[in-house]
């Protein structure tokens, strides 16, 4: 999350296969609540978004993408930690190069070398039944 006061510009990429889709798991410590997003990250001055999305794939899970498709554009107003936080997020549809991806039940990766995440395949029943929370919840419109 950034300093107070800063938006944050990231690109996420969704990726589904059938019915379930590749997103990473989170937890917000002052919740005490377990949530889920698409993978990406940070767009750098300079950047596209488009180029942002596959650094921050190859980074974190080493993974190459392909049919990368532009979806739109979210702005996220949320609150994490206790803090308030403000997103703009470049949402693109995008496939695993590698098949292997696709079989994978779940990868640990770390973001920055600092924190670890998983990444995990999730029916998106869960998320629509309300038993898990996939954030921002616009991502719906998008699945």
């Amino acid at each position: 999350m950034n300093k107070a006061g800063q938006i944050r510009v990231l690109a996420l990429g969704l990726i589904r296969d059938g019915e379930r889709i590749f997103v990473s798991e989170g937890y917000d410590p002052a919740k005490q609540e377990t949530f889920y997003r698409a993978l990406g990250g940070g767009v750098d001055f300079g950047e596209t978004s488009r180029d942002a999305l596959q650094r921050e794939f190859q980074e974190e899970i080493q993974a190459e993408l392909t049919n990368i498709r532009y979806l739109g554009c979210i702005e996220n107003l949320f609150i994490f930690n206790g803090r308030q936080g403000h997103e703009i997020i470049q949402l693109y549809q995008c496939d695993f190069a590698d098949s292997r991806f696709y079989s994978l039940e779940s990868l640990v990766f770390s973001e920055s070398g600092k924190h670890k995440h998983r990444a995990l395949w999730i029916d998106i029943s869960r998320f629509k039944s309300g038993e898990l929370r996939l954030v921002p919840e616009v991502f719906f419109e998008y699945l």
